[in-house]
């Protein structure tokens, strides 16, 4: 079972449930493929909301090999998943969101991350 305070998260590939993390292993891995910096510039570009198939595959792929699944991109890029491209794509923002935190828009939140409020 996902342990969410971990970072994980749960997904249902190819039928079969499964555990996504992405460990810091994983995130350095994300970022040489994105060619990103540093983890800001990795985070930032999830950020933006915009996520090409190219990206989903990568984040998958990382997330189920930081939960320890021996598994290539060229694989997840076979497997399916319920809900077509919107599955993939709740896959990818619900594991972003474990990793990173939710990055909600209300002045509230944005109040209460400010330094010294």
């Amino acid at each position: 079972m996902a342990n969410r305070y971990r970072g994980e998260i749960s997904a249902v590939l190819d039928g079969s449930k499964r555990t996504l993390c992405l460990t810091l292993g994983a995130l350095a891995e994300l970022e040489d493929a994105f060619g990103e910096q540093d983890l800001v510039a990795l985070a930032e570009r999830f950020s933006s909301g915009r996520i090409k198939s190219g990206d989903a595959l990568r984040i998958i792929g990382a997330g189920l090999r930081g939960a320890g699944c021996e598994v290539c991109d060229e694989d997840v890029a076979r497997m399916k998943v319920d809900g077509g491209a919107a599955g993939y794509i709740s896959i990818v923002a619900r594991l972003l969101s474990a990793t990173f935190g939710d990055t909600g828009s209300s002045s509230e939140q944005k109040t209460a991350r400010k330094p010294g409020k």
